[in-house]
């Protein structure tokens, strides 16, 4: 049998052994700790069969799955959620397991009919993608695979745009509940340039504006103009915010705690800032601009805000033209 068991790790032993066509061919590998014997001896199976046929010449050696997913964890140690990636794909394993990254299409069909009525689309997307960003890795960086894997993979769509706008009263009321002065210059930066917090603490201020850096290459990736209350605020309280993203969020989710606004993460923020800009017949492309998004798509999501400059525009049918 090429199946046992390790009973002090409490997992199934894969051993393959052989001598084909001259040739001796050996494999070895632990299976996932929550695997039966059924299970284990189904994997038997299908990779002695597997082996056999490469080895015998009948089957070529196709670049699997398996092995990209060890080629991106070992070269991406540094990842802060390493540990929760190497999770998913420990999770996935039953998907993968003995299939070829040329097959990855098919996996992630698999994957999303069975995941569908226990998941959400965002989870099921989240594990496709990782399984996606493995093989093309290894198909870039080892040449493993004759061709982008993840050209013909289909994802979930996903549709989880939230739609909370703070109004300026709103906002005033938060800052005063907070007494942090970073966490305050945070918020407000936030509102009049509709920045990501990243950007708001990682900024300078060259003249009029507020630049953000490529950290690897020092050009500026994002340059929002200062708006003048902004300005005002900023010539009395100085710049930069000083204080840590922690700390920012901690005194942002109290003070609207005590405003009254539970419903609201700094992230609407930046939707507030869209929605003032919009309200003030600021057309979508603009707003896309400040924002800095790089998909249109994203703006879209603004587009029902937009009602005021569809009437105008519709007003304008049948106008007669000014001589």
């Amino acid at each position: 049998m090429s199946i046992y068991r390790d009973s002090k790790r409490g997992q199934f032993i894969f051993e393959f052994d052989r001598t084909i066509e001259n040739q001796r061919i050996r494999a070895r590998k632990r299976l996932p700790k929550a695997w039966t014997r059924t299970e284990a001896d189904a994997f038997d199976r299908k990779e002695s069969a597997r082996l056999y046929a490469v080895a015998a010449g009948v089957a070529r050696d196709r670049a699997t799955v398996e092995k990209a997913i060890e080629y991106y964890l070992a070269d991406k140690k540094h990842l802060k959620t390493y540990d929760e990636v190497a999770r998913n794909f420990a999770a996935l394993y039953p998907y993968y397991v003995g299939k070829f990254v040329d097959q990855l299409p098919e996996i992630a069909a698999e994957i999303t009919a069975e995941e569908s009525d226990t998941k959400a689309p965002a989870s099921i997307k989240y594990e496709i993608s990782l399984l996606r960003a493995a093989c093309r890795w290894a198909w870039k960086k080892h040449n493993h695979g004759e061709h982008d894997p993840g050209a013909r993979v289909l994802v979930p769509q996903v549709r989880n745009e939230r739609h909370v706008y703070m109004t300026f009263p709103q906002l005033l009321s938060q800052l005063r509940h907070c007494r942090n002065k970073g966490a305050r210059k945070a918020m407000v930066t936030g509102f009049f340039t509709g920045m990501r917090l990243s950007e708001i603490l990682r900024a300078k201020m060259e003249g009029d504006s507020l630049a953000v850096y490529d950290t690897k290459n020092g050009d500026a990736v994002k340059r929002v103009p200062i708006h003048p209350t902004l300005k005002r605020y900023l010539d009395r309280h100085g710049w930069p915010v000083g204080a840590a993203k922690s700390t920012v969020q901690k005194w942002s989710r109290e003070s609207r705690a005590k405003a009254g606004l539970d419903h609201v993460r700094f992230h609407d923020i930046r939707h507030s800032t869209a929605s003032e800009l919009i309200n003030n017949e600021v057309d979508l492309y603009t707003v896309g601009a400040i924002l800095g998004h790089k998909d249109p798509r994203s703006t879209k999501r603004y587009a029902h805000l937009n009602q005021a400059s569809l009437v105008k525009a519709i007003g304008k049918m049948g106008e007669k033209k000014r001589a």
